[in-house]
C-alpha cells in the first residue's frame, strides 16, 4: 500500500472557492413520524494546488453547506502542478470506486465525471485526463480522488528518493 503523502495545510488567508458535490435529504423515522434532514458534500479550493473536502449535516440545506465548508476548510491538502496538469498516473482507490488520473496536453481541458469534476477544478488543474472506475458513490469517488491527488510526488522529490539527478528522473 502507497503511503499517505499528504501536504496538510490550513485555511489561514487563502481565498477559497466552494462547490457543494451533492446535497443528500435524510429521513429518519420515529414515532412521531418521519423527520427530515440535509447532508452537503462540499469541495473547497483555491484555485492553485490547495483543495480540501467536507460533509455538513442539518436541518436546513444551508446550513448544512456552511458546517460541509467548515468541515472542509479544516481538511485542506497541497497537490504539485505543472502547467496546468498533474506531474504523473496514479490510480486509487476508496470502498468500490476507483480513480484513474493522467497528466494531459495543453489545451485539454478537465476531461472527468461530476464528483471528480469539482475537485479537480477547484485544487486548479486545468488539464487532466480522468477516470472513476467502479462505483460511482460521489462521498468514495471525491475521496478516491483526494487519496490520488495526496499520492502525486514533484519530480525534485522523487530524485531525492531514489538519490538521482533530475535529468535521469526524466530519462528512465
Amino acid at each position: 500500500m502507497a503511503k499517505n503523502l499528504f501536504n496538510k495545510v490550513k485555511a489561514g488567508d487563502l481565498e477559497l472557492k466552494e462547490k457543494v458535490v451533492t446535497i443528500n435529504r435524510v429521513t429518519k423515522t420515529t414515532k412521531g413520524g418521519r423527520t427530515f434532514s440535509f447532508s452537503a458534500l462540499v469541495v473547497v479550493g483555491n484555485e492553485n494546488g490547495v483543495v480540501g473536502h467536507g460533509l455538513g449535516k442539518a436541518k436546513e440545506v444551508q446550513e448544512a453547506i456552511t458546517k460541509g465548508i467548515d468541515d472542509a476548510k479544516k481538511n485542506l491538502i497541497k497537490i504539485p502542478i505543472h502547467h496546468g496538469t498533474i506531474p504523473h498516473d496514479q490510480l486509487a482507490k476508496e470502498g468500490a470506486a476507483k480513480v484513474l488520473i493522467k497528466p494531459a496536453a495543453h489545451g485539454t481541458g478537465v476531461i472527468a465525471g461530476g464528483s471528480m469534476r469539482a475537485v479537480l477544478e477547484s485544487a486548479g488543474i486545468t488539464d487532466v485526463l480522468a477516470k472513476s472506475l467502479g462505483s460511482a458513490n460521489p462521498h468514495n469517488v471525491v475521496k478516491a480522488t483526494f487519496k490520488a491527488l495526496g499520492m502525486l510526488r514533484e519530480p525534485i522529490q522523487v530524485a531525492r528518493t531514489r538519490n538521482v539527478s533530475m535529468k535521469k528522473v526524466f530519462n528512465g
